[in-house]
């Protein structure tokens, strides 16, 4: 069946380097994170060691189209044309359903999907978080008080 990428998080690292490195690791291609694209949770997942599952997916920018796949993770590996991918029966329903997705956003505008990342101050002085949100628009990201 068809997929994404994807794979689990290293301790410590972010949700977008996660995504970054493990599409790296199946497809040789190097990326950019652009924006969390759908959450998916899961319980009693057997590959999930006895532990709640949450599938994150995210939209990442290529720096390259060249495919050098792992052949240990991967049978195939190859770019697919969004419609070709949403018409396909060989493929688990998050894929079809975030393929429906991604031709939206093409269409009408990521703005309409996107989740951004904003790093913002956490209460303890020196550490730091990331929030990921809807973009806000211009005048409500620098609103001071209530009008």
């Amino acid at each position: 069946m068809w997929k994404f990428p994807g794979g689990l998080s290293e301790p410590g690292e972010d949700i977008g380097d996660t995504a970054v490195r493990e599409v790296f690791e199946e497809t040789g291609i190097k990326s950019e994170f652009r924006s969390l694209l759908s959450i998916r949770q899961q319980h009693t997942n057997p590959g999930a060691f006895g532990k709640s599952d949450m599938y994150i997916i995210c939209r990442l920018k290529p720096y390259s189209f060249t495919i050098n796949f792992c052949q240990r993770e991967c049978l195939r590996c190859e770019w697919m044309d969004l419609h070709d991918l949403v018409k396909t029966e060989n493929t688990t329903p998050i894929t079809s359903r975030v393929a429906r997705l991604l031709l939206y956003g093409y269409r009408e505008g990521f703005d309409k999907i996107d989740f951004t990342v904003e790093e913002l101050p956490a209460v303890y002085t020196g550490l730091f978080y990331k929030l990921y949100h809807k973009e806000l628009p211009e005048n409500y990201r620098t609103m001071i008080g209530m009008d």
